[in-house]
C-alpha cells in the first residue's frame, strides 16, 4: 500500500537521494533571459503575438518555435543543470510537447510572479512552471488538464519546528515566494502573520539558509525536497490548506492551443508518461512510494 503523502510530518521520512537524476534538454540558460521581445535558441526573432494577444496553434506551427516559461530555479521541477541545460519534471513535458508539436523549444525563465503577465503580453505561448491552478487564476488564464497534485507545506529549521501556525509570534515573520498560493494562503487566511517576500525561489532559498524567517512556505513538495537537500531544516507542515492540482496554462482565449494540449496530455496519460517523467526527474527526490500520491495521468 502506497503511503499517503500528505499525511508524512517531516521530510526526512521521504525516501531518495538528494539531488535529481542527470536530465538535460533543449535550450541553454542563455537563451532564458527575457526581454521586451524573445528570442529563440538561435537567437533569432520569435514570431510576434498577434492582435489578440497570443499565438494560435497554427501560427506556432508556421514560425517553428514554441515559447515554453519554465523556472531555472526550481529543483527538481524546473532548473538549469551543470552543463547550462533546462532539466526537471516540467522540462520533460516540454520536451514531449515541442517534438510532438514538431517545433523548436524557446524556454523562457520565469518566476512565480510574472507567470500570469507572460502569457497575457505573450512573450511565452504555454506556462509549465509548477503552476498551481486556482479560482482566481482561472479568471485570467486557461488551465489545461493538470498532471500533479500538491498541497501547501511549511519548513523551519529542525532546532525550532514549527508545526502549527499558532505557534507563530507578532515579531516573527514567514518566507514566500510573491505570486505563489502559499502568498495568496496566507495573506487571506492569517492576515496577522507577517510575510518576508522574494521574488525568486533562489533568493528565498538563501535568505532562509542565512537566518531569515521562522518558516518557509511553499509547495509542500519544494518544501520537502529543501529539507532533503539541507541538513538542519524539517517540515513541520506538511500539509496546509487543501490539495491542489498542478496544470499547463495558455492564454485566456487560446482554444487552437487549449484544445490540442488538453488531447495531447491525454494521449501521454494513456502511455503513463507522467509517471514515466516522474522516475527520471522525481524519484532520487520523493522515492518510489509517493508515486502514485503525486503523479496525476489525465484523462478525458
Amino acid at each position: 500500500m502506497k503511503k499517503n503523502f500528505l499525511n508524512k510530518v517531516t521530510g526526512a521520512a521521504l525516501v531518495g537521494a538528494l539531488a535529481v537524476s542527470g536530465l538535460t534538454a533543449c535550450g541553454s540558460a542563455n537563451t532564458a533571459e527575457v526581454a521586451d521581445e524573445a528570442v529563440t535558441t538561435d537567437g533569432d526573432s520569435i514570431e510576434s503575438a498577434s492582435s489578440s494577444g497570443f499565438r494560435t496553434l497554427d501560427e506556432i506551427k508556421e514560425s517553428g518555435t514554441i515559447n515554453i516559461g519554465v523556472f531555472s530555479d526550481k529543483s527538481p521541477f524546473g532548473y538549469v543543470d551543470e552543463n547550462g541545460e533546462y532539466a526537471g519534471y516540467d522540462v520533460y513535458l516540454a520536451e514531449r510537447l515541442g517534438e510532438d508539436l514538431g517545433v523548436e523549444i524557446n524556454y523562457v525563465s520565469t518566476e512565480a510572479a510574472n507567470r500570469i503577465e507572460y502569457l497575457q503580453t505573450g512573450k511565452v505561448d504555454i506556462i509549465l512552471a509548477n503552476f498551481t491552478v486556482t479560482e482566481e487564476r482561472a479568471e485570467e488564464v486557461d488551465f489545461a488538464l493538470p498532471y500533479m497534485n500538491v498541497a501547501l507545506g511549511v519548513v523551519s529549521p529542525s532546532d525550532a519546528v514549527v508545526e502549527s501556525l499558532d505557534e507563530i509570534g507578532a515579531d516573527d515573520q514567514i518566507i514566500v515566494i510573491s505570486g505563489t498560493t502559499a502568498e495568496t494562503y496566507l495573506t487571506k487566511n492569517y492576515p496577522d502573520i507577517s510575510l518576508q517576500k522574494y521574488d525568486a525561489y533562489a533568493e528565498a532559498k538563501t535568505a532562509f539558509e542565512n537566518g531569515n524567517g521562522v518558516a518557509w512556505a511553499n509547495d509542500n513538495t519544494e518544501v520537502i525536497a529543501f529539507s532533503l537537500e539541507n541538513e538542519g531544516f524539517t517540515v513541520g507542515i506538511p500539509s496546509l490548506g487543501d490539495q491542489d492540482t498542478i496544470a499547463p496554462a495558455v492564454t485566456k482565449g487560446n482554444k487552437t492551443l487549449l484544445n490540442w494540449l488538453n488531447d495531447e496530455l491525454v494521449s501521454l496519460g494513456s502511455e503513463n508518461f507522467f509517471h514515466a517523467g516522474y522516475e527520471a526527474t522525481l524519484l532520487d527526490t520523493y522515492g518510489a512510494d509517493y508515486e502514485d500520491e503525486l503523479v496525476v495521468e489525465p484523462s478525458k
